[in-house]
């Protein structure tokens, strides 16, 4: 994923969410809607998220220290991270709450034409920004299903971005559904099952995004394509004879590690191995150009250990030890 297409979309939501927030709080605040309440500090919590998404984007340009040798690339990482935890404290805990409150002491909507004007407004403003992070997702998606692409992207922005858009509008059309019925039948507590319902979708995209950025958090190798061409592109049939086993992880969403042992022939000298090496690595940054950190070890192949069937990585010679 291009960073500038993340940016826009993060900044296109910022927008549309602090816009939103206000209208909602002084939509609530006139018509006493729980509904209203809680989507208020739903968009100021994804207003909050945004910010959050762009301030790891800023801290991870930071130059490479003593202290830190690959970087500050993983700050995505973080930073998405805390923000499913802002989505599900201050957005889904509070919602629920609130929710709840709201079932047990219902109260008649008053104003009814200030939630349902703010709520319109909102479904057209968070539906751009929604169309914002599709659009720029799709110059990354490739062939992959949505769902794919939330849980491979190894760029955080944009699926958060995409999975908090589709939660506002979700969570918009219950609060419509919500104040509809209260208005319709006279009684408050359907504001307060609209909140609740507002509350549970917002806990269970936290969750997924958790999950995710855990994920990368943790460390996550490159995509199978990806590895298949660092693969070919390590061995050139003369010098570097096999590949014995390779481990990829990211750095950052545009920053790869990869560690290999090369299988070399015993008769090649130094001089040899060193410039097959540099070369090997030319070839593995053109094939995969966010393959910034390589390190490869040569070692000697060896036909006793192909004869015993030593354990080597798939599509290429046994090692030697």
């Amino acid at each position: 994923m291009s960073a500038s297409g993340g940016t826009k979309a993060i900044v296109a939501a910022l927008g549309a969410n602090l816009a939103i927030a206000v209208a909602k709080f002084v939509a609530a605040a006139v018509s006493g809607s729980a509904s209203m309440l809680a989507e208020g500090v739903h968009s100021l919590a994804d207003s909050g998220n945004q910010g959050l998404l762009l301030l790891g984007g800023k801290k991870a340009k930071r130059e490479a220290t003593p202290e830190h040798p690959f970087g500050y690339g993983r700050e995505r990482y973080i930073y998405a991270f805390l923000v499913s935890i802002v989505l599900f404290a201050l957005g889904g805990a509070f919602a629920l709450y609130e929710g709840y409150e709201k079932i047990k002491h219902p109260h008649e909507i008053e104003h009814w034409y200030w939630p349902v004007g703010v709520l319109v407004f909102a479904i057209i403003a968070e539906t751009f920004s929604f169309r914002t992070a599709i659009k720029e997702s799709n110059h990354v998606r490739g062939g992959l299903t949505w769902r794919q692409f939330v849980r491979r992207a190894k760029a955080p922005e944009l699926p958060v971005v995409l999975l908090e858009d589709l939660g506002a509008l979700v969570g918009l059309f219950l609060a419509l559904g919500g104040v509809g019925l209260a208005l319709l039948t006279g009684d408050g507590v359907w504001d307060g099952i609209g909140t609740v319902c507002i509350g549970a979708l917002l806990v269970l995209i936290a969750l997924v995004l958790a999950v995710e950025t855990k994920s990368l958090l943790l460390g996550e190798a490159a995509d199978i394509d990806q590895v298949e061409r660092i693969r070919d592109a390590v061995v050139d049939g003369e010098t570097v004879t096999g590949l014995i086993h390779m481990r990829t992880l990211h750095l950052g969403p545009e920053e790869l590690l990869v560690a290999a042992k090369i299988a070399v022939e015993h008769d090649h000298t130094a001089q040899m191995v060193a410039r097959a090496i540099d070369a090997a690595e030319a070839r593995i940054r053109e094939a995969v150009p966010i393959a910034r950190v390589i390190y490869l070890e040569p070692d000697i192949y060896s036909s006793e250990a192909a004869a015993s069937g030593a354990t080597v990585a798939p599509g290429t010679p046994p090692s030697a030890h």
